[in-house]
């Protein structure tokens, strides 16, 4: 330990220790193997939980052991008086104590104490909220007895109004108590509900919290607590589930939804009808795998769709939760919801809101100014150019991301990706402006990732050339994609490049593509034709045209060439 003289010992006093550890860990050998038979056993006494206690007093950190000493309680209770259950209430409660003195950090420790008080005939939380004072006065960042605190706060009558106050009187003795701050982000929405944004705070609310937060972060502009409940405070407000595309290929039979929040359609209630007719249908996801997703196709039987009709189409899931319902007048039709350009990324804000937070970007910008290299300052001007106008800020926002790359060299690829995705964040914006649209062109963007696949299900050409792409992306989203150029980027994976079904010209020149088994995925697309690959290593390997037409029987042209 810093600060203590070390102490040389002598070869008996290294044995003498050895052999009082060897004797230690046979004792506590035994009483484990004796607590496992007696479990195994059935045996629920006071036995077990003197083993347990001697066990856990050793090491906290046993979970089995807790768990041991939680079921002879349970089992204890059908057998004693309550009296006689309060009595060994508290004296477990005075175990747990000592527990916590040795380990303050553990785990069973606190879950243990959860169980016992939720457990208990009578329990005292005016006492378990003194514990957790004392705790935190002790170890003010100890998130074990915060979470703890919300417990007690949760079961007993603890006013939401006080607890408010505690974040107060902590956050101001230190500003660095990252706890404390996520503990507000807790309570606040509780307190002051906005009554309109799920999960968020009224108004006026959170104006002064940006000005609470504010003073922290210039006190002391390296500590990353307050920059992070910003960040929260800047968070838009939980999105409701709703279907924000409704594509539909009559040709193919086939319906596409993109829905605002992953879900899992199999275990969903869904309900399809074409001019109110219930239309039996199967649901799957666009890589065939079974979990929640973005987006969901639906196969529906031959000749849903009469020919030379106008057909209306009814989406309902969970009686009617969430709905939608589009007239398909021809062969292929795409229906979006509501949402603006202003607000598909961001949430809807009010002027006032708008000012506190150029005020914030201004303050921030002169903090910048003070502190050219803090990162957390300029990750913070980046995200309220993001939150008041991403179009109005593009060019300076992408100027930022550079000086935070170099002020942050070893996050470099995060901050890349961070830039990419907000990159196709504008222009999904602007393509929304025109809502007609089904290309969109993003080449030559320095892209490193591909973001917001599902609002482009229904684009018929995607452009992505001239990038830094390693792969294709959650590209499977596309379902309505029939041309795909990937030129001139740095492309080795191809996984996420399948089951698109209209697909038939695929470019990816000048990538790093070096075996034909590279585009094995390719051969669940079954309308590709077309193929470009010049510019990869690939094209040297040995009868390379005989094995990709081995692997892609569909191809019909390759590099320029008839098959």
């Amino acid at each position: 330990m810093h600060g203590r003289i070390k102490v040389k010992t002598t070869a008996e006093q290294k044995e003498a220790k050895r052999k009082e550890r060897e004797k230690k860990m046979k004792m506590y050998n035994t009483a484990t193997d004796r607590a496992f038979q007696k479990r195994a056993n059935d045996e629920y006494d006071d036995e077990a939980l003197e083993l347990t206690g001697q066990m856990l007093t050793a090491n906290s950190d046993f979970s089995t052991m807790w768990n041991y000493r939680k079921e002879v309680f349970v089992k204890l209770k059908d057998k004693k008086t309550d009296d006689e259950m309060e009595k060994m209430f508290k004296s477990e409660l005075h175990f747990l104590e000592m527990c916590l003195k040795h380990n303050p950090k553990s785990y069973g420790v606190w879950h243990h104490r959860c169980f016992v008080m939720d457990t208990m005939p009578n329990p005292d939380w005016n006492r378990e909220l003194d514990l957790c004072n004392k705790f935190l006065e002790y170890d003010e960042r100890n998130f074990h007895c915060w979470d703890y605190r919300r417990f007690v706060v949760q079961r007993s009558s603890v006013a939401v109004e006080d607890e408010v106050e505690y974040t107060n009187a902590k956050i101001s003795s230190n500003f660095s108590n990252f706890s404390s701050w996520h503990y507000r982000s807790k309570l606040l929405p509780i307190l002051y509900p906005d009554p309109a944004k799920k999960e968020r705070v009224k108004e006026d609310i959170l104006h002064q919290e940006y000005e609470l937060v504010q003073n922290a972060f210039f006190t002391d502009p390296n500590d990353q607590s307050a920059w992070f409940y910003h960040r929260w405070l800047l968070g838009r407000a939980e999105q409701d589930q709703d279907i924000r595309y409704l594509y539909i290929n009559k040709k193919m039979n086939r319906l596409v939804l993109s829905f605002t929040i992953a879900t899992d359609l199999k275990n969903k209630e869904c309900e399809i009808k074409v001019n109110d007719q219930v239309v039996m249908a199967t649901w799957f996801t666009p890589n065939k795998q079974p979990y929640s997703s973005l987006v969901w196709i639906c196969q529906l039987p031959e000749n849903t769709f009469p020919q030379n009709e106008e057909n209306t189409v009814n989406v309902s899931i969970d009686s009617g939760q969430v709905q939608k319902t589009v007239v398909l007048k021809g062969e292929v039709c795409c229906h979006g919801d509501t949402v603006t350009p202003q607000t598909v990324f961001a949430s809807e804000m009010s002027a006032e809101t708008s000012t506190v937070l150029q005020n914030e970007l201004e303050s921030c910008q002169q903090l910048q100014e003070l502190e050219p290299e803090n990162k957390w300052c300029l990750l913070t001007i980046i995200l309220l150019m993001r939150a008041l106008n991403p179009l109005k800020y593009e060019q300076l926002m992408l100027e930022y991301v550079e000086i935070l790359k170099k002020v942050d060299s070893y996050r470099l690829k995060y901050y890349n990706d961070l830039r990419s995705k907000f990159v196709i964040e504008n222009n999904i914006i602007s393509r929304l402006e025109n809502s007609d649209a089904t290309s969109i062109d993003l080449s030559n963007k320095g892209l490193t990732c591909l973001y917001h696949a599902n609002h482009l299900i229904h684009m018929t050409a995607v452009n992505v050339s001239a990038n830094q792409l390693t792969s294709l992306r959650h590209c499977y989203m596309l379902q309505g994609v029939q041309t795909l150029e990937a030129d001139d980027n740095e492309i080795t994976d191809l996984s996420d490049a399948i089951c698109l079904p209209q697909i038939q010209t695929l470019s990816l020149r000048n990538n790093c593509l070096t075996e034909v088994e590279q585009l094995g995925p390719l051969a669940s697309c079954p309308e590709l034709r077309t193929l470009q690959l010049q510019g990869n290593s690939v094209c040297d390997v040995t009868d390379f045209k005989v094995k990709v037409q081995t692997c892609l029987p569909q191809l019909k042209q390759l590099n320029g060439e008839n098959l």
